[in-house]
């Protein structure tokens, strides 16, 4: 019994990692109907300038601030200088484009800072059952995950987002800038992927250490539904405290099998996932 207390208690933690990575890809595919394969990139990049910052002044929280403004800006030009050259082309482009983009990133992160693993800090004291990190990291995401909701449901900016993405023609004929709302997702959702990078990192930084966190994430959206921030937070812990106990009683090996089972067992059966709305198609 206390294993299976220990084995919940870690899959939250581990879970609300997945769900703020799994929330950065909801947002830009809310925002521009883009799955941006190149989102555990962007947040590699960012949090490794969050160690070369920390590590020059000695300030944690100097680094994240300076993380998720980086993420943020590489969010932006990505979008401007990659993606939206793109806009008349298929979605198979953006993909491959994005998928291009995370190799791309991943070797020059290695060029610039080596493949050896850097120790990377907690943002709090990590020891214990439930750790006071465990619980900034849950809070955080939590707080992250309302304030995306207010701002899809109940906000003008929200709102303009959702427009220049399911109709960009329409929304132009009601004066809404489409470039700029499309910018501002990508945006948007690279400073939530690098909020993502600081919690998922420690204790180890090296190029490939989101690779597995990104499939989790990935598995968390297409679970909860891609357009459903609410759904992918709960995709997101549902799936962390089940891969912990998939840890806990079969071994750490089965943990990406599982994951991966969960994916395609979920798009053949319910591609718009647990709490998405399945769509009608006329014919």
């Amino acid at each position: 019994m206390q294993d299976f207390f220990d084995l919940t208690l870690g899959g939250i933690s581990a879970g609300a990692v997945y769900a703020a990575l799994g929330l950065a890809l909801v947002i830009i595919y809310r925002a521009t109907r883009v799955v941006n394969f190149a989102q555990p990139a962007l947040a590699l990049i960012s949090t490794y300038l969050a160690y070369s910052v920390t590590k020059a002044t000695g300030s944690y929280w100097l680094g994240f601030a300076v993380a998720i403004a980086a993420g943020t800006v590489l969010g932006v030009a990505t979008e401007r200088l990659l993606i939206r050259p793109l806009r008349h082309r298929s979605e198979l482009s953006s993909i491959i484009v994005t998928l291009g983009l995370l190799l791309v990133l991943q070797a020059v992160a290695g060029m610039i800072w080596s493949n050896e693993p850097l120790a990377f800090p907690y943002a709090f004291d990590f020891r214990g059952r439930f750790s006071a990190n465990d619980l900034f990291v849950v809070l955080v995401v939590l707080a992250i995950a309302a304030l995306v909701l207010v701002l899809f449901k109940y906000t003008p900016l929200g709102l303009r987002m959702r427009a220049a993405a399911f109709a960009p023609e329409v929304a132009r004929t009601l004066g809404v800038r489409v470039g700029l709302m499309l910018t501002a997702g990508w945006g948007m959702a690279a400073g939530v992927g690098s909020l993502a990078g600081l919690l998922a990192t420690p204790p180890f930084l090296f190029p490939n250490v989101l690779d597995g966190v990104f499939v989790y994430a990935l598995t968390a959206a297409v679970l909860g539904g891609l357009d459903n921030p609410l759904g992918t937070i709960a995709g997101g812990f549902v799936l962390g405290v089940g891969l912990s106990y998939v840890s806990g009683y079969f071994g750490p090996e089965m943990v990406t099998i599982a994951a991966l089972a969960i994916l395609v067992i979920v798009l053949t059966l319910r591609p718009s996932g647990l709490f998405g709305r399945a769509k009608v198609r006329r014919v």
